[in-house]
């Protein structure tokens, strides 16, 4: 267009532009059509550039880390910064932010807010993570069980305290118009709780991740005695030959004292590994994420009237999870909650 503007000719353009006279014509009837929107280029669709399994890897490796373990002078990547990191160190030779956020979500990286995190004080904290971490890998099927190692995994813990009262929860209700009728309000209202002379209850519950189903019993107490009667339970839930490894953490009825060794008896007599959770780790344990959910789903905004209603509550909750393990609501949810 600057050649234009300076009279020359559609001959003398096309000559040193490297291109036809018809393109240059082209050109100057857009300009003077659209001005100056009509330099933008635009792009023609194409085929996405398709990325190899470890180039997607190490993509969602770097993502995952921090900016400054790279000695970069940020503390968040941007799709931006990400893209251009990935270029410079050679990871692609290109690739679009679109691409790039795109490729994360299938690797299931998303941009999230960082929450507050206890950090172990546990000694041994490496060890014991490593070795939950290479059981969930068992079960997952992506090692093979080496000689001694448990073939099925199960996690273990306690649920609770089962309070008899009002639970916070969300619900379906008309939108708000004018200034309402508080004798008939638009949505449920919760009563107030002064005094709570019915006690706790808690659950024991037991995720089995060879069959993806949740199992739970009800108690008033969750001592070892009554640990241990749970852990019998769930030993039959397998032949005796199967060797089973148990995640759990290190509540106190878990672990075996001087006084008392019942815990660790029982698990060598009956072909079991108890694979304890670093201090302040119980994220480690797959199976808070399906207590998230059962909050969400069977306890969110109820006010139960007797424990036995709350517990008839959850049981039916854990039947219809176990014959609804892929029901995606609830498969999302799990995913969200989940770490290890």
């Amino acid at each position: 267009m600057l050649w234009s503007a300076q009279r020359m000719s559609v001959a003398q353009i096309a000559e040193i532009a490297f291109t036809s006279p018809d393109r240059v014509r082209e050109v100057i009837h857009n300009f003077n059509a659209d001005g100056f929107d009509s330099l933008a280029p635009k792009y023609a669709g194409g085929r996405p550039p398709t990325f190899m399994l470890p180039q997607r890897q190490r993509i969602k490796k770097i993502a995952l880390a921090r900016p400054t373990d790279h000695d970069l002078p940020f503390s968040t990547w941007s799709l931006s910064k990400l893209a251009e990191f990935l270029v410079a160190e050679g990871v692609v030779d290109d690739i679009s932010h679109e691409g790039l956020r795109v490729l994360l979500r299938e690797e299931g990286v998303s941009f999230q807010v960082i929450k507050t995190w206890k950090q172990s004080n546990d000694p041994l904290f490496e060890d014991k993570k490593n070795r939950i971490l290479e059981l969930y890998a068992i079960a997952d099927g992506t090692t093979e069980a080496g000689e001694g190692d448990p073939t099925v995994m199960i996690c273990v813990d306690e649920f609770g305290p089962l309070n008899l009262q009002p639970h916070p929860g969300k619900q379906w209700a008309p939108k708000a118009a004018g200034k309402g009728d508080t004798e008939a309000p638009r949505r449920r209202r919760m009563r107030a709780t002064y005094n709570r002379p019915h006690g706790v209850r808690h659950m024991m519950g037991a995720y089995d991740l060879a069959t993806d189903r949740l199992y739970g019993h009800v108690v008033t107490t969750k001592d070892r005695t009554a640990f241990i009667r749970f852990l019998k339970y769930v030993r039959k839930l397998h032949p005796p030959e199967v060797r089973i490894g148990i995640v759990l953490d290190n509540f106190s009825p878990h672990l075996s004292t001087k006084k008392d060794q019942r815990v660790g008896e029982w698990a060598v007599a009956n072909n079991v590994e108890l694979a304890y959770t670093p201090t302040y780790s119980s994220w480690l344990n797959r199976i808070e994420a399906q207590f998230q959910a059962l909050r969400y789903f069977s306890l969110d905004g109820t006010d139960h009237g007797t424990h036995a209603e709350q517990a008839s509550m959850i049981r039916r909750y854990i039947r219809w999870r176990n014959q609804h393990a892929h029901d995606q609501a609830l498969r999302a949810l799990v995913k969200r909650a989940n770490v290890a």
